[in-house]
């Protein structure tokens, strides 16, 4: 049973609160789907941003202005900065609190780090959680960075209102965002370090491969130049993320976007996997079989095909 105190906390925003919170749906405690029953009805009123793109192309610097930003007009602001696994704790090891310290210290802003847990989209179904706890405390504006793998990284759109596509000039991200399949999921696209040279061809390209794109919502994705390490452009990119959540608003009305009840699908889908496969793995001992068919597929005495079907069979049987 959820503590009912606890759940008065964090909608009242306590800090402490909102870190434990999230911190037992990013290790699957047994109170955590009682928590986020407790949280759902109070979501809805953040805006979710994501902020998504190439590596190295400033995306934390940019995070950090656009913080900055809401935090002078009056806002608060959640960050979740979406780090790669450790591989031995399962842990994140970036920690973009340490390239935000003095951000952090704000009261107004609440920037959390969370592991991608080998998810390959980006995001674990923990991040979706986190976002929507931090919309129920309070938070106006909820801003995810995503880890900056590139290809995979169109699951950001499964937890924003708006997604934020990053570029930099002479970096090859023209190539790289075809590959990447980031052009369908751009509401927004920027290009930071606009000091740099290239930026004008980067510029046309980017028109050039948005007049291809066909988008049913018939929303043209602007293009902002920013240099974030100079706060140059961050107001205009606000403006920008703001008219497309407007223009969305208005497009669709009262009905429910099909991008929000993909986002629903995609969330039942993601929890009845983990309750399965939970189930599944505490079920007649599978666990201890599982680490003895991993030895055998290891050894190559069994193919991982047929031990999966042993598995089944067992549970099944």
């Amino acid at each position: 049973m959820i503590d009912t105190e606890f759940i008065d906390r964090l909608f009242a925003g306590d800090v402490r609160t909102i870190a434990r919170a999230i911190t037992q749906v990013e290790n699957g405690s047994t109170s955590a789907a009682e928590l986020m029953k407790a949280v759902f009805p109070k979501t809805g009123r953040a805006m979710i941003i994501g902020i998504t793109g190439a590596p190295g192309a400033g995306k934390s610097s940019l995070v950090d202005k656009l913080a900055l930003h809401y935090k002078e007009i009056g806002l608060r602001v959640g960050i979740i900065c979406i780090d790669p696994s450790s591989p031995f704790s399962g842990g994140a090891i970036l920690g973009d609190r340490i390239r935000m310290s003095t951000l952090g210290l704000d009261k107004n802003i609440f920037i959390r780090s969370m592991a991608t847990r080998g998810n390959l989209g980006g995001l674990s179904r923990a991040t979706v959680d986190a976002v929507a706890i931090l919309d129920a405390a309070g938070f106006d504006k909820v801003i995810v960075e995503t880890v900056g793998v590139g290809q995979d990284e169109v699951e950001i759109v499964k937890a924003a209102d708006v997604s934020v596509v990053v570029l930099v000039p002479g970096m090859g991200d023209d190539i790289q965002a075809i590959k990447a399949g980031i052009m369908e999921i751009g509401d927004v696209f920027v290009i930071n370090k606009a000091d740099r040279e290239g930026v004008l061809r980067t510029q046309k390209e980017l028109e050039a491969l948005l007049s291809l794109a066909h988008r049913p919502d018939m929303w043209n994705p602007p293009i902002v130049k920013t240099i974030a390490t100079e706060n140059k452009g961050v107001e205009e990119l606000a403006a920008a993320i703001d008219k497309y959540v407007g223009y969305a608003a208005r497009a669709y009305g009262e009905e429910i976007s099909d991008r929000k009840a993909s986002i629903a699908k995609w969330r039942l889908l993601e929890l009845l996997s983990e309750r399965l496969l939970s189930d599944l793995l505490n079920a007649n001992g599978t666990d201890a079989k599982l680490e003895s068919l991993a030895a055998e597929v290891a050894a190559k005495r069994i193919d991982p095909y047929s031990a999966v079907e042993e598995i089944l069979a067992k549970n099944h049987s």
